[in-house]
């Protein structure tokens, strides 16, 4: 259920959401990727690429980033579960929100538990990123049922494409509807470009500690979701 009673009327209001969510996916992805041996967090199937990669190489960390992938079926097949179990949307999703915070806490503290790493093949490595990638399954299941109005906040590739439709679209006909259309893609990869260059820099600069930046939006956006006031499809 919806609590929206008008549209947006700036960009804040219109693109709130979508900006905080794919700025935590790009800033968590970036994290992982510099601190645990190219491990993503949010782009698993990025993982299959850095496996075959270190198959033909050496085959260091290779079984930590084809362990991602049952991991990650195992989370989404357990968040989805609970989603099916729920009978009020707002409440589902405030749950999830918090779930991917808690989950972004423990990545951020295993992280600073087990650093340094210095083994890409470290159950200690598999353990951090597996917390981490726990997190964003559990976002892009959200992202696949109840948040599926808003484009999926951790993978940039069909975004972009859509970016650049959009944009096709708005130039050749620049009506209200194709200038909406064109913001909402924006604002996604807006986000995460962002969040992605902020991650890394928090991360030079403060470590693991850096994921605690990140953690705070979300546990915002269960606060959101609580109140109704997380926009949701009718």
């Amino acid at each position: 259920m919806s609590t929206q009673q008008h549209p947006p009327s700036g960009f804040w209001q219109s693109c709130r959401d979508p900006i905080v969510l794919a700025l935590v996916g790009g800033a968590i992805d970036t994290i992982g990727f510099i601190a645990l041996f190219g491990f993503f967090t949010a782009h698993v199937t990025g993982n299959l690429v850095l496996a075959g990669a270190a198959w033909v190489k050496d085959g260091a960390g290779i079984w930590i980033k084809l362990a991602a992938i049952p991991l990650f079926i195992l989370t989404v097949l357990i968040t989805k579960a609970f989603i099916d179990r729920s009978q009020h949307k707002h409440h589902a999703l405030t749950y999830l929100f918090l779930f991917e915070g808690i989950f972004l806490i423990a990545f951020m503290l295993a992280g600073l538990s087990f650093e340094p790493f210095d083994n890409p093949n470290s159950v200690h490595v598999a353990i951090t990123g597996g917390l981490g990638l726990m997190a964003l399954a559990v976002r892009n299941t959200s992202s696949k049922t109840l948040i599926k109005h808003i484009s999926p906040s951790t993978m940039m590739t069909g975004n972009t494409t859509q970016l650049g439709i959009d944009l096709s679209n708005y130039l050749r006909h620049r009506s209200a509807e194709h200038r909406q259309a064109l913001l909402k893609s924006f604002s996604i990869v807006f986000g995460f470009v962002v969040g992605a260059f902020l991650g890394a820099f928090l991360y030079v600069k403060l470590d693991f500690w850096s994921v605690a930046f990140f953690a705070l939006p979300v546990f915002y956006l269960a606060y959101l979701a609580s109140q109704q006031r997380f926009k949701t499809p009718e």
